[in-house]
């Protein structure tokens, strides 16, 4: 996926984006609770493993992962770092949105 991309798939309501790789231990142990908050919250999930975009990647600067974003309408609400267990990050990507 490029820029040109990604901005296209996060107009459209909320979208929660899960930047992720296969080799990235806390990715993988973040990809069920990521889904199941997807769920609940009723948003579009939107996985992007970045050693298959590392173009995109580098413009959204990310430097490292699990990086959880989440857009509404193209905004960029939220950006958190790292795994961190569900009801942490229920709280940081949904509260006050």
């Amino acid at each position: 996926m490029n820029l040109v991309e990604f901005i296209e798939e996060v107009k459209s309501g909320q979208t929660l984006v899960d930047f992720w790789a296969e080799w990235c231990g806390p990715c993988k142990m973040l990809t069920p609770v990521i889904e199941e908050l997807s769920k609940e919250q009723d948003v579009r999930l939107l996985k992007i493993n970045v050693d298959e975009s590392p173009e995109l990647a580098q413009a959204l600067g990310i430097n490292s992962i699990p990086v959880i974003m989440l857009y509404n309408s193209g905004e960029k609400l939220k950006h958190i770092v790292g795994a961190k267990p569900k009801p942490a990050l229920k709280k940081a990507l949904f509260d006050n949105v």
